[in-house]
């Protein structure tokens, strides 16, 4: 091949990846708008709903779309935030009917995360489609898992309309170990996994991370038009308090300070957007969280200044870019902390998965340091959850 040959053909592949890179949500389509693709696997059976507010096609809500269709849809269970999206993190969803459709709706929040053999007794079939954003301690995946499990315990098919990962782009962070297993961190993953809600189902059954090792009749809807280095901007903000992309990319960094006492922004218009305390100085922002009924009703620092960090105006780009967790605003909130022996509670060790990263703090690591700590369990991971991939991943980065 000449030269120039040569360099046309680059440039051809640079343009396509430049292209794809920026394709837009318009170019995709996710598994519940394939209506074709799977509405005969339900069809004329006994159905339940896994969903919240994100479940929606072409306009609908999935719920609304099935009983257009004659569908019979018996019930739906309700994970974190509910069936309307509209509880704060935390907060108990309780049992009750959809107040539009009469449906009853059982929740798995709060003291039950799982769907019990009376509640799955006349169902045939159940089905997954809620929007994720790609971090461990989001508990979207916990739901999955123990749906998962109860659907394998009672022999039911499980199938999952996919969507895509708002940071399936990489993967970064330190490894839970299992010992913290809780429902903010459940497997051995990093806390970015860089996969959809499909493709770690596929891990959940491939890995046997079901109790007693059992298997779910899992059948999942792939989105077409996707690949892993796609920025996809979500049409729904996927709960409360990730109000737009900005809060989403940031999300998986700014998370830790749940742990600590430190407001993350909630009870502003910020919230994963600002960071801060009333001891700390610097940072050059300053906030004060407010109760937002819905959001935030009683947020850290309620009526209180707050002195730190604000990200609400980092360029979009420059987020994506980046593909990392971002620990040095901890590590220096951490530094200013008037007391270090009470900055880290025992919530902050499930979100980190170990004691590792409270230790490293407290030891005074950088944040150079922690990160090369995570690279060989990253490049395990990186190996098994190249099994488990249902779509293109050109350079996954581990940084």
């Amino acid at each position: 091949m000449s030269k120039i040959r040569k360099a046309a053909a680059l440039l051809w592949l640079l343009f396509i990846n430049v292209w794809s890179l920026t394709a837009q949500s318009s170019a995709i389509a996710v598994g519940a708008d394939q209506h074709s693709r799977w509405i005969q696997l339900v069809e004329g059976k006994k159905i339940a709903l896994v969903v919240n507010h994100t479940a929606t096609t072409q306009g609908q809500h999935l719920l609304d779309f099935l009983l257009t269709q004659g569908q019979d849809v018996k019930l739906v269970f309700a994970p974190e935030h509910g069936f309307r999206g509209e509880a704060e993190a935390g907060a108990d969803i309780k049992d009750g009917k959809d107040s539009k459709t009469g449906i009853p709706v059982i929740s798995l929040y709060g003291a039950k995360k799982k769907p019990d053999m009376a509640d799955l007794s006349e169902i045939e079939v159940v089905v997954f489609d809620i929007q994720d954003v790609g971090a461990r301690f989001y508990t979207y995946i916990s739901t999955l898992h123990y749906v998962m499990e109860a659907c394998a315990e009672a022999y039911l098919p499980l199938l999952v309309l996919d969507r895509p990962n708002p940071n399936g782009h990489y993967i970064d962070g330190p490894l839970l170990d299992t010992a913290f297993r809780s429902f903010v961190g459940m497997h051995p993953i990093p806390v970015v996994h860089g996969m959809t809600i499909g493709e770690y189902a596929c891990m959940i059954n491939g890995e046997r991370w079901l109790a007693n090792g059992v298997k779910c009749n899992l059948e999942v809807i792939p989105v077409l038009g996707y690949h892993h280095q796609m920025f996809y901007d979500l049409p729904i903000p996927p709960s409360p308090n990730l109000p737009d992309m900005r809060s989403i990319y940031l999300y998986p960094s700014i998370c830790f300070f749940e742990g600590t006492p430190v407001s993350l922004g909630r009870g502003t218009d910020k919230p994963f957007q600002r960071v801060g305390a009333p001891w700390f100085k610097g940072g050059g922002a300053s906030f004060t969280p407010k109760s937002i009924p819905g959001k935030a009703a009683k947020p850290p620092f309620m009526d209180v200044k707050c002195f730190g960090y604000d990200y609400s105006q980092h360029p979009i780009k420059e987020l994506q870019n980046k593909s990392q967790l971002d620990l040095q605003s901890l590590l220096d909130f951490y530094k200013q902390s008037p007391d270090k022996t009470k900055f880290f509670n025992p919530f902050f060790d499930k979100l980190a998965g170990s004691r590792t990263l409270r230790e490293q703090i407290s030891a005074g690591k950088t944040e150079a340091e922690i990160r090369a700590s995570w690279a060989s369990g990253l490049a395990a991971f990186a190996k098994v959850r190249n099994k488990y991939l249902l779509y293109p991943d050109t350079h996954t980065q581990t940084r």
